[in-house]
């Protein structure tokens, strides 16, 4: 048996610590292998390879994508052990930035026009110069007074359906997979029963990302459930897709743990996954 935690983040997109901080961290927690799966972005990828090198972890580069599904869900593909340097991959992370930038741009705006007044340069700062997101927003509510707290900030104003909540747009989940694929990775589905607002289609979005080619499936995730995880294996076995483990750890507060999950020392082809072919 062995341990793994293969969805974390980092300071470079909404986590806590910085890649080689959270090495540090999974290494205290005796963690095997693990990857870095930031948001839109693989800036901490380098270092958090030669980080796990330096402390005996098998490091796996990795990048959290968001996509649309041909029902309007959220799907998050993740991708693993993909060619950094891919000009197609680089230009999709300049797309999800710029769009990112954008959909802060608006939401400043909808919370000015409510009477709260935000600039996209105050949630820079708070970001330290990092992909900026709502989290940074929350907090530069909470730091004017204007919530007490980030949940507050998204339950009023900046989660779905909120006040100054913007819709963000995303390419389809196809494309997303198909993105990974070319840069060499391993297209999975993270967190899948969390995605889905029908969670009765999972066999019927599953059999369409599998003739996409997704490679594998989130089995264990945070919050999941033995009952969901049992349905996540039986369905990935069924269709020959691998199964994986991740917490969607981001640091404090968010719930997840980084010690991950302990699996077989066989639930993955590891020189396969790890970089090699």
């Amino acid at each position: 048996m062995i341990r793994i935690n293969l969805h974390t983040h980092s300071t470079c997109s909404d986590g806590d610590f910085s890649p080689s901080e959270l090495v540090h961290l999974l290494s205290r927690h005796k963690v095997a292998v693990a990857a870095l799966t930031d948001h839109d972005t693989v800036t901490g990828v380098p270092v958090f390879l030669a980080s796990c090198h330096s402390r005996g972890i098998r490091g796996v580069a990795g990048c959290e994508f968001s996509s649309r599904s041909t029902e309007g869900d959220e799907l998050h593909i993740l991708g693993y052990r993909f060619n950094l340097g891919a000009p197609a991959l680089q230009e999709a992370l300049a797309r999800y930035q710029s769009a990112r930038t954008a959909r802060n741009a608006a939401i400043c705006e909808k919370l000015t026009s409510l009477g709260l007044p935000v600039t996209l340069e105050e949630a820079e700062a708070r970001s330290g110069g990092q992909v900026v997101g709502r989290p940074h927003i929350a907090q530069v509510l909470r730091d004017k007074g204007r919530v007490s707290t980030l949940h507050e900030a998204f339950v009023r104003y900046l989660g779905t359906g909120a006040a100054a909540f913007v819709p963000r747009d995303l390419p389809p989940t196809e494309d997303v997979i198909r993105l990974i694929l070319e840069a060499g990775g391993l297209p999975v589905w993270a967190h899948p029963l969390k995605s889905l607002s029908d969670t009765d289609r999972f066999p019927v979005v599953l059999d369409t990302l599998k003739e996409s080619g997704l490679w594998g499936v989130e089995c264990w995730f945070h919050g999941s459930s033995s009952a969901q995880t049992l349905l996540c294996l039986n369905e990935a076995g069924r269709r020959g897709l691998y199964a994986t483990a991740g917490t969607d750890f981001h640091g404090r507060g968010h719930g997840a743990g980084i010690a991950g999950h302990v699996v077989e020392d066989d639930l993955l082809p590891w020189a396969r996954f790890c970089g090699g072919r």
